[in-house]
């Protein structure tokens, strides 16, 4: 009786290895490109797939963001100075079906043109434009490399420059830069400041001519301010009234020996 059951268990076997083999199961963030005889017949998943061994091909597509490295690039910016700038690139796919049919590599695509994108853009501008400016220059970037990679159902979402590296010599160049612009910001703080304290003193000259009294209380002032210091010399206040009083006399005195 076994010898009549084992001429079926054969194929039963054969069936069930079929069956297992083209299961397929893809979590929530994969997608499945399946083909049929070679031809693309359609994007499947999430959940449980059927692919017939021999007759289809899947090909899976995570559909995740990448954080893709841009290596470091030599760059010569625009007033002729050697950098080494290296950046971080965010992409994920949109359309598998573009993804495997247009492109051989997509990551490998995206990864070649992150690099010389970043070269001729950088290229454009001066030192101190990459140092100063790297938002502008990141959505540059970025917007070309999304222009090119959309063929490819790629979409580049971020693209940021980690380091712009600088020899020792452009260091120190920079440095003295920096040094001598804070120099100039000082004198020039110090003349504004110089400008205003002469306007104040015109004005404050206008109004003691306009106001005789205006001296005198400042000169009490002063004698108030000598007092706090420990000084051995003594100041007596004079009346600026009476030192007028007295030029008048004087001046009539002579005046009268004159006549």
């Amino acid at each position: 009786m076994l010898g009549d059951i084992i001429p079926y268990i054969t194929p039963i076997v054969f069936f069930l290895i079929i069956i297992a083999s083209a299961i397929r199961i893809l979590p929530e963030y994969q997608r499945g490109v399946v083909f049929f005889l070679g031809r693309f017949q359609g994007v499947k998943g999430p959940g449980l797939i059927i692919v017939i061994p021999g007759l289809q091909q899947m090909t899976r597509v995570d559909l995740r963001v990448v954080a893709l490295d841009v290596p470091s690039q030599d760059v010569i910016s625009r007033d002729n100075v050697t950098v080494r700038v290296n950046a971080v690139l965010y992409y994920r796919v949109v359309d598998p079906e573009r993804s495997i049919i247009r492109v051989e590599n997509f990551s490998e695509a995206t990864s070649q043109l992150a690099q010389t994108t970043l070269r001729s853009v950088l290229g454009k501008h001066d030192l101190d434009e990459m140092l100063s400016e790297r938002d502008k220059l990141n959505a540059d970037i970025q917007e070309i490399i999304d222009a090119q990679t959309e063929e490819w159902g790629v979409k580049v979402a971020n693209v940021e420059i980690k380091h712009v590296d600088l020899n020792e010599n452009m260091i120190r160049a920079i440095a003295r830069q920096a040094e001598a612009e804070r120099e100039r910001r000082a004198k020039v703080i110090h003349a504004e400041g110089e400008l205003q304290a002469s306007e104040k003193l015109v004005e404050a000259a206008n109004v003691m001519s306009r106001e005789p009294g205006a001296m005198q209380l400042r000169y009490l002032q002063t004698l108030a301010d000598m007092s706090n210091t420990n000084a051995s010399t003594i100041v007596f206040p004079l009346p600026i009234d009476l030192l007028d009083a007295l030029t008048k006399n004087a001046k009539g005195g002579h005046s009268d020996n004159q006549r």
